[in-house]
């Protein structure tokens, strides 16, 4: 059986997807020759030959505030025209953690003209950061532009308790009771599947030990997780699922030590069942605050060509109010920021419909983004619910032992 090609990262990240251990390739005017940028090899051979000089005009902020949502903005002009892969802006803490800035730019084309990028927003803890600006070429290799220092100051007043979200459960998870299924935001949809985590119906309804979006089947340490799949990781109590990650016995294939994990996926299931094209769904879930952290309701058909991937929403506790949403199939995403509804330890409701012509996603049963190309008729794919764990690379790794928890009220689909 032909292994499945692994799940990507989340589009934010995506992007930002490079071999950032590997030599800054590092072009344009500020171009270092001999032992390159921070004392790694320098790009030579032909491909530097043939690639065009890139050169970084511009590149900001130099300064945040912790705690304050900020984009970047980066400016570059090259010798020649040319299409890039990706553009955007990268930034690396004092411990190497990477904590790029969201929106990089896909396709984008450089010219002696010049090519402006305005990233999404995101936060950062106080303290003295590397940023970037990088770009990729066609053939997948990664260019890293001159760095300069990012200072982000410690905020001057503490910031205002956090608002209650609406609706919202009790504040344990396991006295939360599920809602009434209401009628779904679009017009015209019926509840056709549902669970309200009443119980936890393994094997009939879910697989919780295995996907075929892994590319080990339990584990998929490519996709820079630190994830192990283990079916006692989920477990329901008073109408609520909730998804616990500890540190795992395993090791993965590059070293790292693995962490178990909770992922609910309908594939193998003896129901089978798939969302398809023209399907709304929901969930209800409880945001964790755990570092690390990295939980998403997705789609996935690993039969299916482009493999599906919806990603109702994906969710790191680094950016605490930003919830990612993204269309795989054809491409198109947004990266939503709202305090008042996406925090650490707090329940928010995200919604998805899987238009033909146009994806659209609602977070509290208000629209918020729609991307105009859809996933096409004849779609279908298997719903996926799960916690993650960063592996580091993209988004800090979990620090210390202490478990962490994901909570999700129930997953209704409407047709």
């Amino acid at each position: 059986m032909q292994k499945p090609a692994r799940r990507r990262a989340p589009r934010h990240a995506r992007p930002s997807h490079r071999g950032r251990n590997a030599a800054f390739a590092v072009t344009g005017a500020l171009a270092l020759g001999g032992a390159g940028l921070l004392g790694l090899p320098a790009v030579t051979g032909a491909h530097a030959a043939t690639t065009p000089t890139v050169t970084q005009d511009k590149l900001t902020p130099a300064t945040m505030v912790a705690g304050k949502a900020a984009t970047a903005s980066l400016t570059v002009h090259s010798s020649a025209c040319f299409t890039t892969k990706t553009v955007g802006v990268g930034v690396r803490d004092a411990a190497g953690h990477n904590l790029d800035f969201p929106g990089s730019v896909a396709n984008a084309q450089i010219c002696p003209s010049g090519l402006s990028v305005t990233t999404g927003s995101r936060t950062l803890p106080a303290g003295t950061y590397t940023q970037f600006g990088f770009w990729q070429d066609l053939g997948g290799a990664w260019h890293n532009l001159p760095s300069q220092q990012l200072v982000v100051s410690a905020a001057t007043a503490a910031p205002s308790p956090a608002p209650t979200a609406t609706p919202t459960p009790s504040a344990t998870a396991t006295a939360t009771p599920s809602s009434p299924a209401a009628a779904a935001p679009v017009a015209g949809k019926k509840l056709t599947w549902s669970d309200e985590f009443d119980s936890l119906a393994l094997g009939s309804r879910w697989t919780a030990d295995r996907s075929s979006s892994y590319h080990y089947g339990d584990h998929n340490p490519d996709d820079n997780k630190l994830d192990w799949l283990n079916k006692d990781n989920v477990a329901v109590s008073g109408g609520v699922a909730t998804f616990t990650a500890r540190p795992s016995a395993h090791t993965l294939e590059n070293g790292k030590k693995a962490w178990d994990t909770g992922l609910l996926t309908t594939e193998y299931s003896t129901e089978g069942f798939k969302v398809q094209t023209g399907d709304y769904i929901e969930t209800r879930v409880k945001l964790p605050a755990g570092t690390g952290a990295w939980p998403a309701l997705w789609t996935w058909n690993g039969t299916s060509g482009n493999h599906g991937e919806i990603d109702s929403f994906e969710y790191h506790a680094d950016n605490a109010n930003l919830l990612e949403l993204t269309n795989h199939i054809n491409p198109g995403y947004k990266y939503v920021t709202d305090a008042k509804s996406i925090a650490h330890d707090q329940w928010v409701t995200v919604g998805t419909q899987y238009g033909a012509t146009s994806v659209d996603w609602y977070i509290n049963g208000v629209k918020v983004f729609s991307d105009g190309k859809g996933v096409g008729a004849g779609w279908s794919a298997y719903p996926i619910l799960n916690l993650s764990l960063s592996a580091g690379q993209y988004h800090p790794a979990p620090t210390g032992t202490a478990p962490i928890t994901f909570a999700a009220d129930y997953l209704r689909v409407y047709r």
